[in-house]
């Protein structure tokens, strides 16, 4: 598939000193919580509402109607890159937000350690969060008696919490692998060589190391299985600063978010986690750099668990730092998320995600009545693609010049 639109703003791109920010509140979209209101409509928020009286408002699909996004394709989506036309799965990510060097014969997975019961059903996807030294001390019981495939060399390495990489090193391996999270607790793990993988012979390959794995985690009490998916080879991509003549940095706490920074070029030159280092690092980052991916984890991380109101007090402790990043004065200014990420839902989901823009040339404020997903279905940006939002940003940048004669 082509990437027309792509192509197309890369041949418009200029370089200026003008600073764009692209600040991503991972999970930021809600439902309205049985009439409650979303998170953000809930939140006390004065530095998002007050900035959001004055920017333009609107909304974004990740992907396309209807479709729920991983964090992989909602993230490229905001890099410009067309999610449906560059594709990967989130091993990669995972290896490349760890630093690990991926070789052409490599196939990378993102694992989970998860709890199964006596009958192979999970009842916890992420093994109570294990610790990042749980998680460790694991990764070296497999290490030290799994025994790999012949030609096949198997690479663990943690990445946080229940997340770890596994790497498949070896000639031949191919990544058509299913995954074998199935998404859900009560059922057990899925087959890596289930239709329409039964082809690959990697994917029957995973499931013998697989069946290894739950044989020596089999005395764990919590962390006594693996869930593996985003099964993936190392693509080659055009890079960021070549497509849209900017000089990028990322602010990124998380393993997953660098990874995917880096997998299209952006160096990451800050990793802080909380609402206040995020802001403070990422006007730092404005003095060399011509963009700045800043990263937020945790509205996303408390959604997933459910937790209405921890979501609703980390953006609340965005919206207390956001008066540092403002007055690091940023040419442009987008706050949005990825996806959406529901506490009802404990999962990413197809809604569309709210976005602010602060930035010269806008047609007044759209925010009166505040930042959330009421006011942004309403605002002048309308419903765009999340594609389209890094060009829309460029524009109001002066970075694009004018199409044709």
């Amino acid at each position: 598939m082509e990437d027309a639109y792509g192509t197309l703003i890369s041949s418009l791109a200029v370089a200026n000193e003008r600073r764009i920010v692209l600040l991503v509140m991972d999970g930021l979209g809600d439902c309205d919580n049985d009439g409650a209101g979303t998170s953000l409509q809930q939140a006390r928020t004065p530095h998002l509402d007050a900035l959001a009286a004055r920017s333009a408002l609107g909304q974004t699909l990740p992907v396309a109607v209807g479709v729920t996004p991983g964090s992989g394709p909602g993230h490229l989506g905001l890099f410009g890159y067309d999610p449906l036309v560059y594709q990967v799965g989130r091993g990669v990510l995972s290896a490349l937000g760890i630093e690990f060097a991926l070789e052409d014969r490599d196939v990378a997975a993102r694992l989970n350690f998860c709890t199964i019961d006596t009958e192979g059903n999970v009842t916890d996807r992420r093994a109570g969060r294990i610790s990042d030294e749980e998680n460790r001390q694991v990764l070296a019981k497999i290490k030290e008696k799994i025994a790999p495939p012949a030609g096949v060399d198997i690479l663990l390495e943690t990445v946080a919490e229940h997340r770890a990489l596994m790497v498949l090193r070896g000639d031949g391996l191919d990544d058509d692998i299913g995954d074998t999270d199935p998404q859900a607790t009560g059922v057990p793990p899925l087959s890596a060589s289930r239709g329409p993988h039964d082809k690959s012979r990697t994917a029957k390959l995973v499931d013998e190391i697989i069946a290894q794995v739950r044989g020596i985690l089999a005395d764990e009490p919590k962390a006594n299985m693996i869930l593996a998916r985003g099964f993936a080879k190392y693509p080659t991509w055009p890079k960021f600063a070549e497509r849209y003549k900017m000089v990028p940095g990322a602010v990124a706490g998380y393993p997953m978010y660098r990874g995917v920074a880096r997998l299209v070029g952006i160096p990451v030159v800050s990793q802080p986690t909380s609402a206040a280092d995020i802001c403070s690092e990422t006007v730092k980052a404005m003095q060399d750099h011509t963009f700045i991916f800043a990263h937020f984890k945790y509205t996303d991380k408390t959604a997933e668990d459910g937790d209405l109101a921890g979501k609703i007090a980390r953006i609340e402790e965005m919206d207390t730092a956001l008066p540092t990043l403002l007055a690091g004065k940023p040419d442009v200014l987008i706050i949005t998320g990825d996806h959406s990420t529901p506490p009802s839902l404990k999962a990413h989901s197809w809604h569309p995600v709210p976005v602010l823009m602060s930035g010269p040339y806008l047609r007044g404020g759209d925010g009166a009545g505040g930042f959330n997903e009421i006011t942004s279905r309403a605002g002048q940006i309308g419903t765009i693609l999340a594609k389209e939002l890094i060009p829309l940003a460029m524009a109001h940048a002066g970075k694009l010049e004018k199409f044709g004669a």
